[in-house]
């Protein structure tokens, strides 16, 4: 459903149930945002981290000397490095395309400004989801407040 479809709802026509449950529904999806967000970093920070292999990596003096290459996320194999004129880099989906580093990093750098876009409007959906969330919390607290029975 688009924004221009959602009708806006008066919080303080719903029932203390009702605003329980649209606080449970924010919650989750704040929690969903927010492990979401956490991904974007970590990716983030990966595609960093492939710029500062490539620029360690692939230099000219680096020709024959030996590295472990990583075949998973904890398991390398001895190698030598032979050819500092290209580079394999993962596109996504197991598939890999050989490329000239300073390309290679121009590609990181591309994805890393991608994510950092993302997070930026990823930020900006957070902080207006925590922002309603506050004010739900505020109209239910009025309403349990409203309803307490007052004692002298």
């Amino acid at each position: 459903m688009s924004s221009e479809q959602q009708k806006t709802v008066d919080l303080t026509t719903l029932s203390a149930q009702q605003l329980a449950d649209v606080k449970s529904q924010l919650e989750q999806e704040l929690e969903h945002l927010s492990q979401s967000f956490q991904k974007l970093r970590a990716a983030q920070s990966k595609f960093k981290e492939c710029i500062g292999t490539i620029v360690k990596t692939f230099q000219g003096e680096n020709k024959g000397k030996s590295i472990l290459v990583p075949l998973t996320s904890s398991l390398y194999v001895p190698g030598v490095i032979e050819d500092v004129e290209t580079v394999m880099v993962d596109i996504g989906t197991g598939y890999y395309i050989e490329k000239k580093p300073k390309d290679a990093i121009a590609f990181y750098e591309n994805k890393v400004s991608t994510l950092q876009k993302n997070l930026v409007d990823l930020e900006t959906i957070v902080n207006g989801k925590m922002g309603n969330l506050r004010m739900v919390e505020e109209i239910l607290r009025q309403k349990v407040m409203s309803s307490a029975p007052n004692v002298a």
